[in-house]
């Protein structure tokens, strides 16, 4: 019987130690494809299927997007302080000097709204009808198609020459990209570079609308954190994977930028077309 007990032990300990893998390498991958055009929400439904997880409610889904937000808000620390601070100075002083970086912050609020208010009102019915592993792929393709489109583009739109109507247009892409395989780097780039801006500003301002999103889906799931029955069991595992989120978004983040430099997109696009079409054949 003692013999018995050992054994059940040591099973149970495997298992667990199984689950806090598979919770690693989920964390490695939302932190690896949140800030590459590749779609991580589509990513994590493929991860999910291979490794036997279903995961309910959005509690994990929250924690890995907290990581991922840190990681932005310290790559992007600089830029973030530059505007509040010159925002609030052209708010007190109307200083011209700073009128440029207030617009900034402006359209970046305005560019936030259509991906707020679809995903208030349309969440869980995208998340009910919309996750399922072939439609994902078939988006990733899209999103593939997408940024093929504008491989070879270059603008010439800085930071201080942009206009209302381009925060609407990148604003709209970010809510199409609620839809899983829609990538949001990629979609609200693609639409960036659409209008004209150079790499560096549309990376740029890609990211930076990623703050106010990400943070106001934070505060709206908060609760479903607090009130999930598993997160005792869980724990650890999420721990885990929100550290992994976190030091993967960075270099990720930090590659990607790279890349943009580089104007290396198409290379995205092809892996979008080969994961897509081998998920659709052979799953």
């Amino acid at each position: 019987m003692e013999k018995d007990c050992k054994i059940f032990k040591r099973r149970i300990r495997i298992l667990d130690i199984l689950l806090i893998l598979k919770y690693l390498l989920l964390g490695l991958f939302q932190g690896f494809t949140e800030p590459i055009p590749i779609s991580s929400s589509g990513h994590l439904v493929f991860a999910q299927h291979f490794l036997g997880l279903k995961i309910e409610g959005l509690s994990f889904e929250l924690l890995v997007n907290a990581a991922s937000l840190i990681a932005v808000l310290i790559i992007y620390r600089e830029d973030l302080i530059r505007l509040i601070v010159n925002g609030m100075k052209y708010i007190t002083t109307k200083d011209e000097s700073a009128k440029s970086d207030f617009r900034f912050i402006v359209y970046l609020i305005v560019a936030t709204i259509p991906a707020g208010v679809i995903g208030l009102l349309f969440n869980d019915a995208i998340s009910e009808h919309l996750k399922y592993i072939q439609v994902t792929a078939i988006t990733l393709i899209i999103t593939g198609i997408a940024l093929w489109t504008i491989r070879n583009l270059r603008g010439r739109k800085n930071d201080g020459d942009l206009s209302m109507k381009d925060a609407i247009i990148v604003g709209l892409a970010q809510a199409v990209a609620l839809i899983p395989g829609i990538s949001r780097s990629g979609a609200t780039i693609v639409a960036a570079m659409a209008l004209g801006m150079k790499q560096e500003t549309a990376l740029k301002f890609s990211f930076l609308m990623f703050i106010p999103v990400s943070f106001g889906g934070m505060i709206l799931s908060v609760t479903d954190l607090i009130d999930d029955p598993n997160l005792d069991t869980f724990l650890i595992p999420y721990i885990v994977a929100f550290i992994a989120a976190l030091i993967t978004s960075y270099f990720s983040l930090k590659w990607f930028m790279n890349i943009m430099a580089k104007g290396n997109l198409k290379y995205f696009s092809y892996y979008c077309f080969i994961v897509g079409i081998a998920v659709l054949v052979f799953v």
